[in-house]
């Protein structure tokens, strides 16, 4: 108890209690690529949702759990990865009772410039207006902890290349083609399909108190979630934001991991030519990170994949696109806490990507780099310690095996025991001041 009371001191807002209201990003989900391209995790079978790699004249039902609720909410929707304009209709915010049934009278309508339609450019986004909750009594009570929003929305006519982050680790719902706008409806016989990815979709906003804080956790499949457990919430920031909440601490957790993404690689991607693990961290800052709302900190862990045969860059090169990337944060949040983080091990693993000697050496010296810290970052949260086999130098064992589609695992990916571990590794008071 004494922990508990030192944290939540430790994590005191330090702005006045009557700081202007303020959008906060409460959560998110980095686009990728065009859907199917991507790492998706049990994803289930799609070719009756999708018999084509589009949408057409159907409704999407997504399950998202905001880390911060409020009563007034608006919703970012991206045709990031398109290559014709899509439109969307029938769009309502509800509260998910079970699967894809919501809790009746929950269900409130979305608009976008007050109008119920709206078209997305080729490569563009947009926010609807605010939407009010009525129901959404009390937003700080713990009671809304853990509970989840249904965002649904009609796609009209044909959507083209549709723009999704593949490896969403919850069950969402999908109607059939030409079943057409079903947003409306509370009950769950419309979605016939469901999908463990979120489509357009990526980001939530809160109206919260101005002293409140956004945490955004910047990286791969890592931190993304790859070996964690289906709709368990068990990615190593989803630990994080519960010791936070613990702690009574005022801060959204964003979770802005994409599997398989590397720092500095790779040097073109487009539509045409995509890539699994998506746009570079470099060149995907500026949508996945800087225009989200209200953003404080950043915890970036990235490089596996960079090592990889994937990749191949050296230790230097990602940590000169580390450097270009988080003089670009602080250039654009002024006073934001960059921390950054130690890779996790790859010694003994059974990827294909990662298993030549050289990965896990060329690892070991960027860690030794980032554990110096040479003032890149305010701190280093070591990872690696936090999941390693002092004896072996590999992950721990326990920590290996799949928490969702079983199986030994490949010693890559933590499973929930190790992403316990992670969650667990950052001190709270690297989150209770603003940096350089």
């Amino acid at each position: 108890m004494r922990a508990l009371i030192w944290a939540a001191a430790l994590l005191a807002v330090s702005l006045p209690a009557h700081a202007q209201p303020k959008w906060v990003t409460s959560w998110a989900a980095s686009v990728q690529g065009p859907y199917p391209i991507g790492n998706a995790t049990a994803q289930p079978e799609l070719r009756f949702a999708f018999p084509e790699p589009q949408a057409r004249d159907q409704s999407f039902r997504l399950i998202v759990k905001p880390s911060l609720w409020a009563a007034r909410m608006r919703l970012r929707f991206s045709n990031a990865f398109g290559t014709q304009p899509v439109t969307l209709d029938g769009a309502y915010l509800g509260l998910q009772e079970s699967g894809a049934a919501l809790m009746a009278g929950s269900n409130r309508p979305v608009t976008f410039g007050a109008k119920m339609t709206v078209t997305i450019p080729p490569g563009g986004q947009v926010w609807s207006d605010p939407v009010t909750l009525p129901w959404l009594a009390k937003p700080d009570s713990a009671t809304w902890r853990g509970r989840k929003l249904a965002a649904s929305f009609h796609v009209a006519g044909e959507s083209g290349p549709v723009t999704w982050h593949a490896k969403g680790l919850q069950t969402s719902y999908l109607t059939s083609p030409n079943a057409g706008a079903k947003g409306a409806e509370e009950g769950e016989g419309a979605y016939k399909f469901s999908t463990t990815s979120w489509y357009f979709l990526d980001a939530l906003d809160v109206m919260a108190p101005g002293d409140t804080r956004v945490l955004v956790c910047f990286g791969d499949s890592i931190t993304d979630g790859t070996s964690s457990t289906l709709n368990g919430d068990d990615r190593w920031p989803d630990v994080l934001m519960r010791r936070l909440q613990a702690a009574n601490a005022r801060m959204a957790v964003v979770n802005a991991g994409i599997g398989g993404n590397q720092v500095v690689g790779p040097a073109e991607y487009s539509p045409g030519r995509p890539f699994a693990g998506g746009p570079s961290a470099q060149s995907r800052l500026e949508r996945d990170v800087l225009s989200l709302s209200g953003v404080t900190h950043v915890i970036w862990l990235e490089g596996i994949n960079d090592l990889g045969n994937a990749g191949n860059a050296t230790p230097e090169a990602i940590r000169a696109g580390m450097v270009a990337g988080v003089k670009q944060i602080r250039d654009r949040l002024p006073g934001v806490t960059v921390v950054g983080g130690t890779l996790t091990s790859v010694q003994n693993t059974t990827s294909e990507a990662h298993k030549a000697p050289g990965v896990e050496q060329n690892r070991r010296a960027f860690n030794e780099a980032m554990r110096k810290n040479d003032g890149l970052f305010d701190a280093v949260v070591d990872f690696d310690h936090a999941t390693y086999d002092p004896d072996t130098l590999a992950m721990r064992p326990e920590f290996i095996p799949g928490s969702t589609v079983g199986g030994p695992g490949e010693g890559l990916h933590p499973n929930r025991a190790g992403y316990l571990a992670m969650g667990a590794a950052v001190d709270l008071r690297l989150l209770t001041h603003r940096g350089k």
